[in-house]
């Protein structure tokens, strides 16, 4: 299969980025910053990352917006914290219906 590369200008100069997928040097959620952008018919960008690698000629489609990462991130989590709760309530419901039909386990 084909790598699809980035035909549309995404990002533009000096936009904070994060990096959607590992790159040489530089790892998947990485966050750095567009200084150039190139291309008529492949769009790509030169990148510092704030691990103090920069990369030229970096595919629209191996990065992301920062904000969004960050909010989908947030967005994940929430939604993580909500089914280990529902998680432990349902556990605990259990075992407060167990003690109510067999009585507590001192008696």
């Amino acid at each position: 299969m084909a790598t699809s590369i980035s035909t549309e200008k995404d990002f533009r100069r000096r936009q904070k980025v994060v990096a959607a997928v590992d790159l040489p040097g530089v790892p998947a959620g990485t966050f750095g910053k567009v200084w150039f952008v190139s291309g008529v018919t492949w769009i790509r960008y030169h990148v510092d990352f704030e691990n103090g690698i920069e990369i030229a000629n970096v595919d629209g489609n191996d990065l992301r917006d920062r904000k969004e990462f960050l909010a989908e991130q947030q967005a994940a989590d929430a939604e993580r914290l909500a089914a280990e709760r529902e998680a432990a309530s349902a556990a605990r419901r259990e075992e407060l219906l167990a003690n109510l039909a067999d009585g507590p386990a001192g008696h």
